[in-house]
């Protein structure tokens, strides 16, 4: 689906992917309040809205009306940056003017909702750029245009981290995949490690003089314990890999070859995404390091301001104000469905059994047993007297 921003509704500010049971996807949209005075024909404003659409796996694309649409108060100004909760149930949209708004997705007769819930600590914070929940969904934390960077408990919404001071400007942010670490970036080209259990600072990554650390994204396999940031050296663009039992870098690759305004990684953690600042975006095997996708031109001219995998497909979704929202198809090798692994197990069985049985067959040549040997009848197996002292029946084997 894509939504272009001259339509009857606002701007497409940001979204999100929402995970729900049995591989049903969802994605919120949240729509910037459109001014009076836009090249629209509608000269009127129509408000701040949040959308949710439905997901067809089959075409890749979301519904063309929404489930449900809820309307965000004037005083809130426009939404900033958007997150789900890995549950799928609770939103979080950051907007202009009221901090962090807390919304419940309830579904039920196949009807959708959203229901506004208080979020005390984050009322009237001022524009936070960045937010996130840790993969576990025990921890929220946000970055503010203050260089103000926040970690919360969830749901207690406990403090345990609130620094004024960390960053300029907070640029991005992640949490590790055991929700142990969370990395953030800031507009002046540092990066810190943050431990999230207690707040403390860790370590701040090394750099070069000529080197700015803009986005950053922990690996998510479980097996390949990286810490993936994109770096400004001089005029060139690079991915680089911290090791982050050391926290060490360890190498870097130029892969989208242009300065990144966005990057994302797919839950299991095979796929890297890059997004530009001119509307292009490429998909890296993280195993290879190497580019599986590039889509040239896809928000043309416009920096991606969302780029997120689909949950359970391999699909992106990518929002710029300009052009709306887009979803894409990656052209990557398909994942193994769970019938074809069940299917693979019963071919690797029915293969095992056809080999025992030509074992079985072929056993009196395979051993070389003396032939009147070769089977023993039915008799002999029931104790036949006549046979029992047959000194040939378990002779010497001719190795």
């Amino acid at each position: 689906m894509e939504e272009e921003s001259g339509s009857s509704q606002g701007p497409v500010a940001c979204g999100s992917w929402i995970r729900r049971p049995e591989k049903v996807n969802l994605a919120v949209l949240a729509r910037s309040r459109k001014k009076r005075g836009d090249s629209s024909s509608d000269s009127s404003s129509s408000p701040s809205v949040l959308q949710i659409f439905s997901f067809d796996p089959k075409t890749a694309s979301l519904s063309s009306s929404p489930l449900t649409t809820y309307v965000l108060e004037e005083v809130d100004g426009d939404p900033v940056s958007i997150t789900v909760h890995p549950s799928g149930d609770e939103i979080v949209c950051s907007t202009t003017k009221g901090g962090c708004k807390l919304f419940e997705l309830v579904s039920h007769d196949s009807q959708t909702r959203l229901l506004a819930k208080e979020l005390p600590p984050l009322q009237g914070v001022g524009p936070l750029k960045c937010i996130a929940f840790s993969v576990d969904g025990s921890r929220f934390a946000t970055g503010g245009e203050d260089g103000r960077l926040r970690i919360l408990g969830w749901p207690s919404l406990r403090i345990i981290l609130d620094e004024p001071k960390a960053h300029k400007s907070v640029r991005d942010m992640d949490f590790s995949l055991d929700s142990e670490f969370l990395a953030s970036t800031s507009t002046d080209g540092a990066a810190r490690i943050w431990k999230t259990e207690d707040g403390a600072p860790l370590t701040t990554l090394t750099r070069n003089s000529d080197e700015k650390i803009e986005l950053c994204r922990f690996s998510k396999d479980g097996t390949k314990p990286f810490l993936f940031c994109t770096v400004q050296k001089g005029n060139k663009a690079v991915t680089g890999v911290w090791d982050i039992s050391t926290w060490n870098k360890i190498g870097y690759k130029r892969l989208l070859r242009k300065p990144a305004s966005i990057m994302s990684i797919s839950l299991d953690g095979k796929y890297l995404a890059l997004g530009s600042k001119d509307g292009d975006i490429c998909v890296v095997d993280v195993k290879k390091m190497e580019i599986s996708h590039t889509s040239k031109r896809l928000h043309l001219g416009a920096g991606i301001e969302t780029l997120e995998f689909c949950p359970s497909e391999r699909v992106v979704l990518t929002t710029t104000t300009e052009w709306g929202a887009v979803v894409t198809k990656l052209n990557v090798p398909a994942d193994w469905k769970e019938w074809q692994i069940y299917m693979l197990l019963l071919g690797m069985f029915l293969a095992s059994a056809v080999v025992f049985y030509i074992f079985f067959e072929n056993s009196d040549s395979f051993w070389k047993f003396p032939n009147q040997a070769a089977k023993p009848k039915i008799g002999t197996i029931l104790g036949d007297p006549q046979s029992s002292d047959d000194p040939n029946v378990w002779g010497p084997l001719d190795m």
